[in-house]
């Protein structure tokens, strides 16, 4: 059922609201490639029904080593389905030299979050003591 104008008015409104108030929630909202693709989840399925075929096999054959291959495989594809994909490298990808050679950008620093501010602090510190 379609909205109203006056529910589309309303909506826009919001939508304008947030993007003022929180814009980088509304940019993590808006983003088109944050939902894993339906094809990683058939795959997953697949891997871990087959392994649970070959863990099943395994017990009734008496061959523990199939059934151990068939753990695997059902680990190995619960795994893949929950691992976040690769995301693509955003930002510079390098400069550009006066010869139009490309250099590559320098890898972005992973240090973020309570360890890292506390290693900051603790190399402010060192720095004051020294003078």
């Amino acid at each position: 059922m379609p909205l109203s104008e006056y529910e589309q008015r309303v909506l826009e409104q919001m939508e304008r609201q947030l993007t003022s108030d929180d814009p980088r929630l509304a940019n993590t909202l808006t983003r088109r490639g944050g939902h894993r693709p339906a094809t990683r989840y058939v795959i997953a399925g697949v891997g871990a029904a087959v392994g649970l075929l070959l863990l099943v096999v395994g017990a009734a054959t008496s061959q523990p080593w199939v059934g151990a291959i068939g753990f695997v495989v059902m680990f190995a594809a619960v795994a893949f389905a929950f691992a976040t994909p690769r995301s693509e490298r955003t930002g510079p990808q390098g400069t550009v030299a006066s010869d139009g050679s490309v250099r590559r950008a320098p890898a972005p620093s992973k240090k973020h979050g309570f360890m890292a501010r506390l290693e900051e602090r603790w190399d402010r510190r060192r720095d004051g003591e020294g003078r």
